[in-house]
């Protein structure tokens, strides 16, 4: 009797326990063919939730097991229901089948038969078999993103995890097999955890790890019955569905205000906050990676002499009286990174002491909360804002009209060199060499200027679609502030600070966030300097 090893495999997990095209159903089928032909099943093998085409037979350790086993000559005949439970993989499957068969395995589909390499057209064969499913699936695949993202325009439900928040209720909707369907909607005690998380990041710049471990010691726990992991707290917040929108790909649907948990201006500020402690992030850094230290300031404060970071650094001092009393006195500093580390020529200081500087920002924050309470916003400040943007983006025509023409000089330059090394040219070669150069060295500097007003255009336009929002949380800032915690006061000064330079002599520079300076005009830029 031949030893057989028979591999049973679903895609979903919901396939396992129904009686159609699921594991049970293959194990009948081949337990039923084994015993028509006298072979005895030995071993069984199953893979529950795992894609024949988006996993490769590399990372399946069912193959993986089974190959090993044909290493070792354990069995004679490799049963499957059909052979696409093998994988659905053109570039990658019919070589497994055939890897089996020259290790003396005979590979058997209760529904195709044996699978032979005895020609050229058993190998054809067997090629396009799996050729056609993985055909199969990459249709199937476009079908579901397709139907995903139309359900998604919609604003429907369509299952997946229910995230931190929500519960899915069955309120009456079924799908097109007749089948009740469920929709999502808000639960009042989760909600609240996830306020806290959006709060804390955005306030406290509590971070996803720190989240985490807070959460956990409260005693809460995932949808699973895990503890939070700071993965899980990225996910909450980067999911726009708390906002109120469903989202599969670049497919957004409308607004649903009964699923709205986190105001949708709270949360672009976290994803920028997240972008800012992004490590991937090019842009400079005006966010503390951590609100934890005991300094004012942290992430947004710069060396104005060469541009580097200024870190803070503690100590304690320890003298001894004239009494033989020792003392020891605590200290905090900034440090130039840069200086300190030598990896740069700075001329300007190596310390700072830390109170001296956050005293001198203090002042100046307090200086600015208290002017927002007796500053109304008033509709000049939004007529203001339009005018600028109609302004920048007549300049980003006229640089725009200008790269053109630029570029369309110098493709006439270059065909010119053509005719110059024909001597047709009336120009010399030398001229023309210093034309191409100069046009290049415009075209250059035009894409600069290009970029940096279609940067200043989106922060202006997404600035003027918040003013509200801006004053408000500044005029929130300003009540809240004397009375905040030390965490408090320095995610203020984070978002409400864009860079602080600190030169010899404690020379303080201030920039303020252009989202809050536009409330001030002109004299934010007269308070930029401090001494």
């Amino acid at each position: 009797m031949k030893k057989t090893y028979c591999l049973y495999r679903v895609s979903t997990k919901k396939q396992v326990d129904k009686m159609k095209d699921d594991i049970p159903m293959q194990k009948i089928a081949c337990h039923e063919f084994a015993e028509n032909n006298g072979w005895i099943i030995a071993k069984e093998f199953y893979e529950k939730g795992i894609s024949g085409f988006k996993v490769s037979a590399n990372d399946r350790d069912a193959i993986q097991d089974l190959k090993e086993a044909a290493l070792n000559h354990e069995f004679d005949v490799l049963l499957v229901y059909m052979f696409d439970r093998l994988g659905r993989r053109d570039d990658e499957t019919p070589f497994v089948v055939e890897w089996f068969v020259k290790q003396g395995i005979e590979v058997w589909s209760t529904q195709e038969g044996q699978q032979r390499f005895e020609n050229q057209t058993d190998k054809l064969l067997n090629y396009i078999r799996y050729w056609q499913a993985n055909g199969e699936s990459v249709k199937t695949s476009m079908r579901l993103k397709t139907r995903m993202a139309q359900l998604t325009a919609e604003g429907t439900y369509h299952g997946g995890a229910t995230p931190l928040g929500y519960r899915a209720v069955n309120r009456g909707r079924m799908n097109k097999k007749g089948q009740p369907v469920k929709d999502l909607e808000i639960d009042a005690r989760e909600a609240e955890y996830v306020k806290m998380i959006f709060s804390k990041t955005l306030n406290e710049g509590y971070g996803s790890y720190r989240m985490a471990e807070y959460l956990n010691n409260l005693g809460v726990k995932t949808r699973n019955g895990s503890d939070f992991q700071c993965n899980t707290i990225n996910r909450i917040l980067k999911n726009r569905l708390y906002c109120g929108y469903y989202v599969a790909g670049d497919t957004s649907s409308p607004k649903l205000e009964n699923l709205v948990i986190i105001d949708e201006n709270v949360f672009d500020e976290v994803q920028k906050i997240l972008k800012q402690r992004s490590k991937k992030n090019d842009e400079k850094q005006h966010i503390a990676r951590t609100t934890k230290g005991k300094t004012l300031l942290s992430g947004n404060i710069y060396c104005a002499h060469c541009g580097g970071k200024l870190v803070a650094s503690g100590g304690t001092d320890i003298y001894t009286l004239k009494d033989g009393t020792v003392r020891k006195s605590d200290y905090i500093r900034y440090v130039c990174y840069h200086r300190a580390r030598k990896l740069s020529t700075c001329d300007g200081q190596s310390v700072y002491q830390a109170d001296r500087i956050d005293k001198i920002v203090l002042g100046v924050v307090r200086h600015y909360l208290a002017e927002i309470k007796q500053t109304p916003k008033d509709k000049a400040l939004e007529i203001r804002y339009k005018k600028e943007l109609t302004e920048k983006r007549k300049i980003k025509r006229e640089l725009a009209d200008k790269h053109e023409k630029l570029q369309k000089r110098h493709k006439e330059l270059s065909s010119e060199v053509g005719k110059c090394l024909c001597g047709e040219s009336a120009f010399p070669m030398d001229v023309l060499s210093m034309s191409i150069n100069s046009t290049k060295e415009e075209i250059a500097e035009t894409e600069k200027l290009l970029h940096e007003c279609n940067t200043e255009l989106e922060q202006q336009t997404d600035v003027l679609g918040k003013l509200d929002f801006y004053y408000n949380q500044f005029v929130t800032w300003a009540d809240e502030f004397e009375e905040a915690s030390m965490e408090q006061k320095k995610m203020i000064i984070c978002q409400l600070i864009s860079e602080i330079r600190v030169g010899k002599g404690y020379d303080v520079e201030i920039h303020l966030n252009a989202s809050y300076e536009q409330f001030f005009g002109e004299e934010a830029a007269e308070m930029k300097e401090v001494g």
